[in-house]
């Protein structure tokens, strides 16, 4: 995990897209148990109460729960949700974006798909 303690994100947003990009990429698979709020402050140097408040972020939205006595952990398709959730980011956030820059470029909507269909082969 990676913190910028200097930019615009709060350290405990940052903390919880870290445990999410974890999660997508296996390092966290589902129903294991995820590093303690402990662990992660003592690890990083960030204030507990800062990593607890990122990974509550996480147990309202499905993708953690915490097990009374036992930690908190990655609930089954915390994965599938989270691909949702980049998916619909990148359509309404970086899609737009970059349509914009091939229109501004002069690229074509069908030579865009022949680009896209060609960097998916």
């Amino acid at each position: 995990m990676q913190f910028d303690f200097q930019g615009n994100v709060p350290l405990f947003q940052q903390v919880a897209e870290q445990i999410e990009h974890a999660i997508l990429n296996g390092s966290f698979p589902e129903g294991e148990q995820i590093p303690s709020t402990t662990e992660v402050s003592t690890s990083y140097q960030i204030n507990p109460a800062t990593v607890l408040k990122g990974m509550n972020l996480l147990v309202d939205k499905g993708i953690l729960e915490k097990r009374r006595g036992l930690g908190t952990f990655v609930t089954q398709g915390a994965q599938e949700i989270l691909l949702q959730k980049r998916q619909q980011q990148f359509v309404e956030c970086e899609l737009p974006t970059f349509i914009k820059e091939a229109k501004r470029l002069g690229i074509t909507a069908q030579s865009l798909v022949k680009l896209i269909e060609k960097g998916y082969e």
